[in-house]
């Protein structure tokens, strides 16, 4: 698929068929992280790989009750890594390349999920607090993005 076609098929989908995404699909998703532009080459992201309906569930109600989020069959949580960026770039890499580093690859992730035949959604309406806790993340890792990942549910007005 053509870059440009990419593009003007990408919109955001909150409705996902009830049908698991191919291992090999997901793989395809995840090696694109190890392409992603990043300050330094650090990678000061990390990212969660969620499938269980449990806590794709406290993940929905985390996000402001969006159920949508539970309803696809993986999300993705892009979270960045202050620590890391922090190693070589002080309080800025803290602040804003490990920002900047996560928003990246979530924006790479989901363009590869188009040309793959996947829909999503970007979820930045999160309460980042309770996604912390869910994860287990450890000190220095913040949410960044949440990103549910499946099929499209085809609606009649669309």
């Amino acid at each position: 698929m053509e870059l440009e076609e990419v593009f003007k098929k990408r919109h955001s989908v909150r409705a996902f068929e009830d049908r698991e995404i191919e291992e090999e699909k997901i793989n395809s998703l995840l090696a694109v992280l190890e392409h992603v532009p990043s300050a330094g080459n650090l990678r000061a992201f990390q990212v969660r790989v969620i499938k269980d309906d449990a806590t794709k569930q406290k993940l929905a109600e985390a996000a402001l009750g969006q159920s949508f989020v539970s309803e696809a069959p993986l999300c993705l949580v892009f979270c960045a890594d202050a620590n890391k960026s922090s190693s070589r770039y002080g309080k800025r890499g803290a602040e804003l390349y490990s920002l900047q580093d996560a928003t990246i690859a979530c924006t790479y992730v989901m363009l590869k999920a188009v040309e793959l035949g996947l829909a999503s959604c970007w979820v930045g309406a999160f309460y980042d607090d309770e996604v912390m806790r869910i994860l287990a993340l450890e000190k220095g890792l913040r949410p960044v993005a949440i990103l549910p990942i499946g099929y499209e549910k085809k609606r009649w007005w669309r």
